[in-house]
């Protein structure tokens, strides 16, 4: 890591990399600029020195523009989890990159990120699920939406007992699943507006241009390939671009559905704000067997719970925590770091609570973290 002196920091000033206050605290994530407010905050506190693995951003075409709003301290294993997916999206951004160009990738970079992914989820799986709420844009919403609905994916295919080398065809899918999307106009996929039925029917040609992007240009197996095809069909017959249903469509695809509309219901998009986590999961809960695989989706909820990992909750004595672990006896009453305590102050250091053996204490609602400003 370098160091820069507090009295070099300017207002405006960008890097590509977070920017640390100490190995615990970020002081603003890549490409979000600094604020006269931060630096004060800085002098105030005493704090001479700052330290970052990255470089400033000079240019706003160099932008990473990822932003992550912690409400939290960062324990060791979060900020290796955090820097790890900061690194998939940069890598999956030029991936994506080649692909709208139409270059020549290699399978190895492709591999490499679906490995990484594959064993940072595997070890870390809570903590990777977090990510997935408190991530925010990047300058490529389809970036972020791949590696999400990759790490959700294979958290269903690990709760589904899948092996190993199965659960790598399904995250290859998963990251790979939306890359049609690349040959739609951009001024139709980010339109604020209502689709006009043409425009509607440009979107729905976006499997068929991911199959054949993934079969025929980056050559991966068809079972890879039919993941892009048919992770728009439905269980009831419904969906598109061929109306399969139920046990017709694959196992793969199946788990990318659920997976990609979750992540689809809590990102905000063009044409309209997002959920919260818990929010989402009554969604999908509540599909009464018209989208979504019924098996598929009892492991979805198995695997991330009422109240998803990295959802804040308020309590019924005012306090604000973050759910750091489900119980899946009780999906109720997950386990939480209490971040806010009853009185309105942040702690220091989170206090660890679980629901399920503080009897007093229960979850009133889900919060939008956007609405608590620390």
């Amino acid at each position: 890591m370098i160091e820069i002196a507090t009295v070099n920091l300017k207002p405006g000033m960008k890097f590509d990399a977070p920017v640390y206050i100490d190995d615990k605290n970020i002081l603003v994530p890549p490409g979000i600029p600094i604020k006269a407010k931060d630096i004060e905050r800085l002098k105030r506190w005493e704090i001479n020195t700052v330290r970052t693995n990255g470089s400033e951003i000079k240019d706003e075409s160099d932008q990473t523009k990822v932003s992550h709003e912690l409400l939290f301290e960062l324990e060791p294993e979060e900020k290796q989890c955090l820097d790890a997916y900061y690194q998939f999206l940069t890598k999956l951004t030029e991936v994506f990159t080649d692909i709208r160009k139409q270059n020549k990738i290699s399978h190895d970079k492709i591999d490499r990120i679906v490995n990484d992914l594959y064993l940072h989820v595997k070890e870390h799986k809570n903590k990777m699920i977090q990510l997935v709420l408190q991530s925010e844009k990047h300058a490529d919403d389809l970036t972020t939406n791949s590696i999400n609905c990759t790490i959700i994916s294979i958290v269903i295919g690990l709760i589904l007992k899948t092996i190993s080398h199965r659960i790598l065809i399904l995250a290859t899918g998963a990251l790979l699943h939306d890359v049609g999307m690349l040959r739609i106009p951009e001024e139709i996929v980010n339109k604020k507006a209502d689709l006009t039925a043409k425009e509607l029917n440009m979107i729905k040609t976006h499997p068929i241009y991911s199959y054949t992007i993934i079969s025929k240009e980056l050559k991966f197996a068809d079972e890879i390939a039919q993941i892009g095809l048919y992770h728009q069909e439905r269980w009831d017959g419904k969906g598109y671009p061929k109306q399969l249903n139920k046990e017709n469509i694959p196992l793969f695809a199946r788990i990318v559905a659920v997976a990609d509309s979750y992540v689809a219901m809590v990102k905000e998009r063009p044409y309209r704000g997002h959920m919260i986590g818990y929010d989402a999961i009554k969604t999908i809960i509540s599909d009464n067997f018209k989208r979504f695989d019924p098996n598929v989706v009892k492991a979805f909820l198995k695997g991330m719970g009422i109240y998803p990992i990295g959802s804040i909750v308020l309590l019924n004595n005012g306090a604000l925590g973050r759910v750091n672990e489900i119980n899946s006896d009780a999906p109720l009453r997950p386990k939480i770091d209490i971040l806010i305590d009853e009185y309105g102050d942040k702690l220091q250091e989170s206090t660890k609570m679980d629901l399920l053996k503080s009897g007093d204490f229960f979850i009133v609602r889900a919060v939008d973290k956007k609405v608590v400003q620390m």
